[in-house]
């Protein structure tokens, strides 16, 4: 063979491997390929999570703090930029992607200003007639092994610095695996981190195919806790594969908005519309099921269509734009698909359901029944499904018949109700006039059954969950 073609013969080999190794991120909007990632080999897990377990981080609690105040000021100076990065990789509107900047940087300021509570405790012995005068006290110490965090394309930078500012702040090392679909925003932050002084022995990000990197992110004996937010059926495979490792869970739900009758409708209206169409619909808290009290029902799905038709939704770069699109082109047409079949099965379409590429509309069903694909599931788009009820008995029964968990919105006045569904909703948190999803980024969040295993996220939890406690006694 000449020289020539033999040199020409493996530059089209070199090139084809590098795109085997690589991943290609398009935008949603446009189809437009905006970047690559390299795709990490188990070699690169092994060696990864070799280098978290060896390095044992000797940061003060300042010294944490200010690594983490200093990457919230640089967050909050670059948050054009990084709005942008979110928008150009998820598809989601400008005005989601600064909202989700401006969640992060609360993370940030929130596990800083934890980094330096002391958080252990004292305990007296002599308190019964066996007890000696000894007192026994507590300090949470940072795991022995790494932190496997693996986060979801629907928050590319919020779902990652949930997982990354607690560990930082207790002094702990992760080897994050975002979605293949979202990595840019990881890497950015991943970034900021060093810059703002975190030693890079803390934080590795893996961009790869879960099928070819998950078993050793999830089974290596250099692995302690593996923490995860995503879909119910991956979160129950890793489940039964990270045996004997410590587990958190965020998964799906299917949260309801329930309305009584003697709701603010207009409130409710622009609760259920805002809890529906905010990020595209894909949050594990968006407003999936629409349940509303007879007497109010129709008044109320007018008020909904009419914010409906209201909803801006096309470009995402665009900033008159009120929603995006979803995440790709297979996720939309399967929102259009549930939607058709239930449309097929009796409920009746107000508006909506016109797809192009990614980009789905707004939608409203009325009459929609329980045992209807579209509130079973989880149906992770814009759609608005009105369900109808006539006591609050039947109302409490639909609303804990789904396989889900996560949290709920109630719209009453009555304190008495507020009370009855507080105790008797089968979710991790209920909000009374206000969206399911609302929540401070410090404060505890999580959801039972399909929603997960109970144990809460949210700065203040994950700081605990990444630790280790150890009690010691001393003879004053």
């Amino acid at each position: 063979m000449p020289a020539g073609l033999i040199r020409e013969t493996l530059r089209i080999a070199g090139e084809k491997a590098a795109r085997d190794r690589s991943i290609e991120i398009r935008h949603p909007y446009t189809g437009a390929v905006v970047a690559t990632v390299p795709k990490a080999t188990p070699q690169d897990v092994d060696r990864a999570l070799e280098i978290a377990h060896g390095f044992r981080a000797r940061l003060s609690r300042h010294e944490r703090y200010q690594i983490l105040m200093k990457a919230g000021a640089i967050v909050a100076a670059r948050s054009d930029e990084l709005a942008r990065l979110i928008t150009l990789e998820s598809g989601l509107c400008l005005v989601d992607s600064r909202y989700e900047v401006g969640r992060a940087s609360d993370v940030l300021l929130f596990a800083a200003n934890l980094a330096l509570v002391d958080d252990g405790e004292v305990f007296s012995c002599d308190l019964t007639a066996h007890g000696k005068k000894r007192k026994i006290y507590t300090l949470r110490e940072p795991l022995l092994g790494a932190i496997t965090a693996i986060t979801p394309f629907n928050h590319p930078l919020n779902q990652v610095i949930h997982k990354v500012a607690p560990a930082v702040a207790t002094n702990n090392r992760v080897v994050l695996k975002p979605s293949e679909k979202t990595p840019l925003s990881a890497l950015a932050l991943a970034d900021i981190l060093y810059e703002a002084g975190l030693p890079p022995q803390m934080l590795s990000v893996l961009t790869g195919d879960p099928a070819e990197i998950a078993d050793g992110l999830l089974t290596s004996a250099h692995v302690d806790l593996v923490t995860f937010t995503g879909g119910v059926s991956i979160g129950k495979a890793i489940a039964a594969k990270a045996v004997y490792k410590r587990q958190v869970l965020e998964l799906g739900g299917n949260d309801p908005i329930i309305v009584l009758d003697d709701a603010d409708i207009e409130e409710a209206a622009t609760l259920a519309a805002s809890g529906s169409y905010k990020n595209s619909g894909q949050r594990c808290t968006a407003v999936k099921r629409i349940l509303v009290q007879d007497g109010v029902a129709e008044r109320f799905t007018e008020l909904l269509v009419e914010k409906t038709r209201a909803i801006r939704y096309g470009d995402p770069f665009d900033p008159g734009t009120d929603m995006g699109t979803v995440i790709d082109e297979a996720a939309a047409r399967r929102v259009e698909a549930v939607v058709n079949e239930a449309v097929a099965g009796g409920a009746r379409l107000l508006v909506g359901n016109v797809r192009r590429g990614a980009l789905y509309s707004p939608t409203v069903l009325d009459r929609v029944e329980p045992s209807m694909t579209v509130v079973r599931q989880e149906t992770f788009g814009p759609v608005s499904p009105v369900m109808r009820f006539k006591t609050v008995d039947e109302a409490i029964r639909i609303a804990n018949g789904t396989a889900y968990g996560l949290s709920s919105s109630l719209c009453t006045n009555r304190l008495d109700l507020i009370t009855r569904f507080v105790q008797e909703l089968h979710v991790g948190s209920v909000n009374v006039r206000e969206v399911p999803g609302y929540r401070l980024e410090v404060t505890p969040f999580g959801g039972i059954k399909d929603s997960g295993l109970g144990y809460k996220e949210g700065v203040l939890e994950a700081m605990k969950s990444y630790c280790n406690t150890k009690t010691y006694s001393l003879p004053w």
